[in-house]
């Protein structure tokens, strides 16, 4: 499928990580999140209820990297492929969860973790 659909820069303010300081201040994480689905139905019919509605899904995958404090980015991504894939229409997704705060002793941009997953 090489139709999809890409949110670039959700900022969210959460209290991920290893350190009590970072669970207890929190800090800025960025989603990039492609879905692929087939885009053909939404065109040919002009309907938002034919496709993933990007407002809402953007609203849904800040939430689920807002929520629940973990360890690991690894585990935020996880837990926004589960909620794209959630969506009947989506056929894979790529999540990006970036650190760009990450409590590493060298100058740096940015850290991230990328993971893809397929429905099942």
């Amino acid at each position: 499928m090489t139709d999809s659909i890409t949110l670039t820069g959700l900022r969210v303010n959460a209290h991920h990580g290893v350190y009590d300081f970072e669970r207890e201040n929190g800090q800025d994480f960025i989603i990039d999140v492609t879905v692929w689905l087939d885009l053909r139905r939404a065109a040919a019919s002009d309907d938002v209820a034919t496709t993933i509605h990007y407002g809402e899904l953007a609203n849904e995958v800040t939430e689920a990297a807002r929520r629940n404090p973990v360890d690991l980015i690894e585990t935020v991504a996880e837990r926004i492929a589960a909620v794209v894939l959630l969506h009947q229409a989506a056929d894979r997704v790529q999540v990006t969860v970036h650190k760009p705060q990450a409590p590493i002793e060298v100058p740096f941009t940015d850290v991230a973790v990328r993971i893809e997953r397929t429905r099942a």
